[in-house]
């Protein structure tokens, strides 16, 4: 599986999978909005997407694959089980992720579903799928999940600067629904108080998967999301921002915007009745735009509109090694 086996646009539209385009609500009797929900990872934060996506490059990997080990192995993966909560990061969970990230029967499915897709794009046709399935590829689920969490620590310059101005406006209800894992203790980034984080204080509400025991796309998660704005919002209803806002009835599903940048994580939303927002790979800067239009808030910051590209050095490097 050499890098040139999957060209630039091959590689984008395995980007645009990881996060399907999603019907987004935005009717003209669509009611104002009362609640921002945001997502965290690949929203307010770098995508941890980016590094799965150069990992693969690197290691001539089928671009989307990784991504499609982790979500088939739904509910009861590792990974999964890690973001409810349910199971703590130590040795045991990382020697899972990596059975995970290596299971044959996926692969062979994977392999031959993108094969087709490439020598056939707009057929049917099963042409190919008895040609021999290379080996699963070798994958240090350990080091790529450090390495994700460390690309995902970064404010995303386009979004981010919107969430700030969104803030300090104050007649939206800014909120978070976000997939999350705890760190152990000892670990250079665990914290005594997880909301105490600055970015996490940004937000009136935060629903963390990992503490609430739930994680998305599992409906109850957004019936909870909608319980605990409704409440925020009612509570407040008296002050300023209330007023504002007009947080006094507090609040319905459609009067809820989430921001996410899964696809699957978007349709479990719309259908508790949620308005959505697709936040592109590399391009928040669209989403922003589609924020703004929402709002009516100028909320874009000053960083240049130009979308982030995968690291195509990453493959040539281990080209040059072969």
């Amino acid at each position: 599986m050499l890098p040139e086996e999957f060209p630039p646009e091959y590689i984008l539209e395995a980007i645009d999978n990881m996060a399907p385009t999603d019907l987004q609500g935005k009717g003209s009797g669509s009611p104002k909005p009362k609640v921002i929900l945001f997502d965290i990872g690949g929203v307010c934060v770098i995508s941890p997407f980016q590094s799965i996506l150069n990992y693969e490059l690197r290691h001539s990997i089928p671009p989307g694959w990784i991504n499609h080990s982790i979500s088939r192995s739904a509910p009861s993966g590792f990974w999964h089980r890690l973001e409810t909560g349910s199971i703590p990061m130590d040795a045991a969970f990382f020697a899972g992720f990596n059975r995970d990230l290596h299971n044959q029967s996926l692969w062979e499915s994977f392999y031959r579903s993108h094969q087709q897709a490439k020598e056939h794009p707009s057929s049917s046709s099963s042409s190919g799928s008895n040609d021999p399935i290379p080996p699963i590829p070798q994958i240090d689920g350990e080091w790529l999940f450090h390495d994700m969490m460390e690309h995902a620590r970064a404010p995303d310059p386009w979004m981010f600067p919107a969430l700030q101005k969104l803030k300090e406006d104050g007649r939206f209800v800014v909120a978070a629904l976000s997939n999350t894992v705890i760190w152990p203790e000892g670990h250079k980034w665990a914290e005594k108080d997880f909301f105490s984080d600055p970015l996490r204080q940004l937000f009136d509400v935060f629903i963390s998967s990992a503490h609430v025991g739930l994680r998305k796309p599992d409906p109850r998660i957004y019936q909870l999301a909608l319980e605990k704005v409704d409440e925020f919002a009612r509570a407040n209803a008296d002050s300023e921002r209330g007023k504002r806002g007009g947080w006094r009835e507090g609040v319905r599903p459609e009067e809820i915007v989430f921001l996410d940048d899964i696809g699957e994580n978007l349709k479990a939303a719309r259908k508790v009745g949620f308005r959505t927002i697709k936040v592109g790979l590399g391009r928040a800067f669209e989403a922003v735009d589609e924020l703004e239009g929402v709002t009516g808030l100028k909320l874009a910051g000053n960083h240049p509109r130009i979308a982030v590209k995968p690291d195509f050095s990453a493959a040539k490097e281990a080209k040059a090694k072969l």
